[in-house]
Formats: structure tokens, sequence, C-alpha cells
């Protein structure tokens, strides 16, 4: 527990709709160690953007509320904090790069503008020297001319540029965990791959720890250590990146395995890619016993009868399978 920078236990949160209430994350259990890259993993819908900013309590109240748990950081029960406190971890200690990197960025003011906010706010920088750190930070992740780009608007640089403008204001303050939320979407590959590299050469200069969220498991055996499978807001599987890999234990996390395509079959083999049938079903009134029992092959009377409960089968492996 020494070790540990990032602890969540039975973590609930719960959204009220006109339907009812939605149980967004329901009960989980997650814990990031220093200098570690764990991935989060998952298909739309099952609570891992929730899980994020449940982290740093960025849940509009109401809708949102923590129906229990305790989000331990270092040791410190973030829950019942109020906005104050908070913000003196955020950003300084807990930061987070947003899914959206076309939206992210504040299209009036300058990108050396809102990095240096976020600077003079926690680092008590005057202006000048904040935008002079502002335009460090940008060099730092490979933006050419960062001295006179500082002063440049979100619309003036590509998709890729502002990822790595949103990196840069993520890593201002040298966090020690930097929550990287779909970090690639919208990226085309090349550049996911620069991006990707990028938060590895940064983790390594700061020694800090990652929570990577993602649904592209190519990405996840590249880059993690650790693995988190969620499935209709809870925790179906948490292994060691190999352990996952070579030997999924959970059907869902295996039908995901079996969804990415195979480049190095693509030549000699002509394989239709697999799909898991159906839909996350809906967290409102969700099914008894095993959420994934509808779309699982294996699935028998016992599984829809109650969940059942996260079981060790290996060295850090963990599944929620009566199989």
């Amino acid at each position: 527990m020494a070790d540990t920078l990032l602890d969540i236990r039975d973590l609930k949160t719960w959204f009220a709709t006109d339907d009812g209430m939605v149980r967004a994350v329901d009960g989980i259990d997650l814990h990031i160690d220093r200098s570690e890259t764990v991935g989060v993993v998952g298909e739309s819908g099952c609570g891992k953007t929730v899980t994020a900013r449940s982290i740093l309590k960025l849940i509009d109240m109401p809708p949102g509320r923590f129906e229990g748990g305790q989000i331990l950081w270092q040791g410190r029960d973030l829950l019942p904090l109020g906005a104050a406190e908070m913000d003196k971890i955020r950003a300084r200690e807990i930061a987070i790069v947003f899914q959206e990197p076309m939206t992210s960025l504040n299209p009036v003011y300058t990108v050396g503008a809102q990095i240096a906010e976020v600077l003079r706010e926690h680092e008590k920088l005057t202006r000048r020297q904040a935008i002079d750190r502002a335009a460090e930070m940008l060099s730092l992740v490979n933006i050419p001319n960062a001295k006179a780009r500082v002063h440049d608007y979100p619309h003036q640089f590509s998709g890729g540029m502002r990822q790595r403008v949103m990196i840069a204001l993520a890593l201002s303050c040298r966090p020690k965990l930097l929550i990287a939320d779909e970090p690639t979407t919208a990226l085309d590959v090349t550049i996911q791959a620069q991006i990707l590299e990028l938060m590895q050469e940064m983790k390594e200069r700061f020694g800090m720890a990652i929570m990577l969220i993602t649904h592209a498991m190519g990405v996840v055996a590249e880059t993690c250590q650790r693995v988190t499978v969620m499935y209709a807001g809870k925790v179906v599987e948490e292994a060691p990146v190999d352990a996952l890999f070579g030997n999924p234990r959970h059907p869902y996390t295996q039908g995901l395995i079996r969804s990415i395509p195979r480049v190095d079959r693509a030549a000699t083999h002509k394989e239709r890619l697999e799909a898991i049938p159906g839909t996350v079903p809906s967290l409102v009134d969700p099914p008894p016993g095993c959420r994934f029992a509808r779309r699982c092959r294996f699935a028998s009377d016992v599984c829809r009868q109650a969940m059942p409960p996260l079981k060790q089968v290996g060295p850090g492996h963990f599944v929620r399978c009566v199989l």
C-alpha cells in the first residue's frame, strides 16, 4: 500500500434521470501505483469516463451524486472534500487530458494563456514567468517554434497539435497522476502513435503514473502494465497486461481481444472480424446476476441469478465470472 497513489473502493456514481437512477459506476474497486500505467478498457457506456471524472469530482451535481465508496488519494479520501480543497489537487497532483482535443480548449484564449492560467494558480508565477513556462512546456511536447506559437489560438493548431497542447497543459504542474481519457480519439493512426509515445516519454521524465482510458486493446498491449476491464458499471476483470492477453478469463474480455484485427494473419487467412452480439444493458434497471449474461455464449441459469464476486485466479489476476 505504501506505493499506492490512488485506491478506489466500492465507488458508486449515479445520475438521476426522468427514467430513473442511472447506475453509471456501480461499486468498482481500482488502484494505481506510483509510476504505473493502468489501462481501463470497455465499450462505450461502461463507466470509464464517469470513473475518471469522479476521481477529480468533475461530476455535475445534480443530476449526479456519489452514492457510496471511497476515492483514496495517497490515503486521503477525496469524496468529502469541498471545491476549494479539490482545486488544490486538480492539475497540481492529478491532471486529466479530456477525450476530445477539438473542443477541450477555450477558443477565445491563446493556448499560452490557458497553460499560464494553471501555472499562475498553482505555482504563483507572474504573468511573464507563466508565459515563458508555457512556451517551455509546448517545446517539451514537440511543438515547433513554441515561443511564437504560445500566442496562437486553438483553431490555428491541427488536431494532433491540439492534443499535444492538452498534454502540455496537463503536465505543466508536474502531477503525480495523469488521467488520459481516450487521448487518441479522432486522430489518425500516425498521430495516435506519436501521442502515445509522447505520453510514455513524459511519464519517464516526470516519474508519474498514468490512467489510460481507451477501447483500443492494441494501445493497452503496447503501453500498460496492468489492465482493468469494465462492463456496465462494474469491473469484470483485472490483470497484468501479459496475463490478460495471454489468458483472458472473462468472456467479455475474450470478445474484446477477438475483435482486434490481426494484421499478421491478413495476408494468409481471410477471417471475418468477430463482434460481440447485443449492446450494453440499460443501467437504469440493470438485469439481475451477471450483467454480461444476455450477450455471453457460456451463460447458464446461475449466471442470471446473482452477481458473481470478483475472484482471484492468478497473481494479480481477478475475474467476475462463475466459470
